[in-house]
């Protein structure tokens, strides 16, 4: 862990996509795809240690809406938008929030409210796979906002193609509850009522039950993260350029 935890100052919650052994006795190549939170957050001498990485291009998983939120900037870097949810239906999340809420575990309303997103957007979710697939040579950086849902997502999809195990992938994406607990006591703090605390814990949560959970749904219904992906109108060389990021 201590060499894929990467310390960019700006950001709390990034790490390296490799260094995880694989199913084949395998392993995940370090500096070829990292996951971030906002990348937008960097200071210079954070963006200094990105380049200083060999991160070249990054795809940014976010609305339209929050990039609107960003200071106006230079990027030393090459940027591709995938919106991975589409545009915000409030009402659709609205329904989905009570649904997560009303199962009151944070691991089964986690894993219901990403079920139900793979399920609505997966030609979404191919081509955020395509645009890691084809970014130009250099490393790639995968992020959202706290880049733990979004980002945890096409991570772990990525992760499954290269070959790790989910279990693995699961463990990796709980690391972000604890990279974000700074964050997380702000918002604790400045929540008007119990209910509302109640509720951010909920959606801040990363319980790895919640990701093997998502993972062995997609292989009962797709055949696993590659079928996923086709049925979302990734090809065979997509998948496998994708593959290739994180192997050689």
């Amino acid at each position: 862990m201590r060499d894929r935890a990467l310390d960019w100052d700006g950001c709390l919650n990034v790490r390296d996509l490799g260094g995880h052994a694989t199913e084949d006795g395998g392993e995940t190549l370090l500096g070829r795809v990292v996951r971030a939170d906002s990348i937008r957050q960097l200071t210079e001498a954070g963006w200094e240690a990105a380049v200083g990485y060999g991160v070249r291009t990054a795809v940014d998983l976010r609305f339209h809406e929050e990039l609107d939120d960003d200071p106006p900037a230079e990027l030393p870097i090459a940027v591709v938008h995938v919106s991975l949810f589409g545009d915000p239906d409030p009402e659709w999340w609205r329904e989905l929030d009570a649904k997560a809420a009303s199962l009151g575990d944070q691991a089964a309303a986690t894993a219901l409210v990403y079920l139900e997103t793979l399920e609505q957007h997966g030609p979404r979710f191919a081509a955020a796979i395509e645009a890691v697939a084809d970014a130009d040579p250099g490393g790639v950086l995968v992020h959202c906002a706290g880049g733990k849902d979004r980002t945890g997502l096409v991570s772990a999809l990525l992760l499954r193609l290269a070959g790790v195990a989910p279990e693995d992938v699961a463990a990796d994406y709980a690391l972000s509850e604890g990279f974000l607990a700074p964050r997380l006591e702000e918002w604790l703090a400045a929540a008007a009522d119990d209910e509302e605390r109640e509720r951010i814990r909920r959606i801040s949560a990363t319980p790895a039950a919640a990701m093997v959970k998502v993972l062995g749904q997609l292989e009962q219904r797709y055949g696993g993260a590659a079928g996923y992906l086709r049925a979302g109108g990734a090809g065979e060389d997509v998948l496998e350029r994708a593959r290739a990021r994180l192997r050689d």
